[in-house]
């Protein structure tokens, strides 16, 4: 299979997203001027609901993946 080619995964994966993202724009707009608390929250809330439905482990190597993710973002900025 090409590299290009979109896995099943990467399909559940974008319709994860965008679920997730549709309902931080819904929380952040309640939450209004505590927009930056209710971020922190919104991944508090996510890690403790992934570590119930998988395992402590997998989301640790899920975090560890998006902290690589944001610091080549900045090495890329720089």
């Amino acid at each position: 299979m090409a590299s290009d080619q979109i896995h099943p995964s990467d399909a559940l994966y974008d319709k994860a997203a965008d679920i997730a993202e549709k309902h931080l724009a819904a929380a952040l707009e309640e939450g209004a001027a505590l927009d930056y608390l209710v971020s922190v929250m919104m991944v508090e809330a996510a890690v403790n609901a992934a570590v119930e439905a998988t395992s402590p482990e997998d989301v640790v190597k899920l975090l560890k993946d998006l902290v690589r993710q944001i610091e080549d973002d900045i090495d890329d900025a720089n």
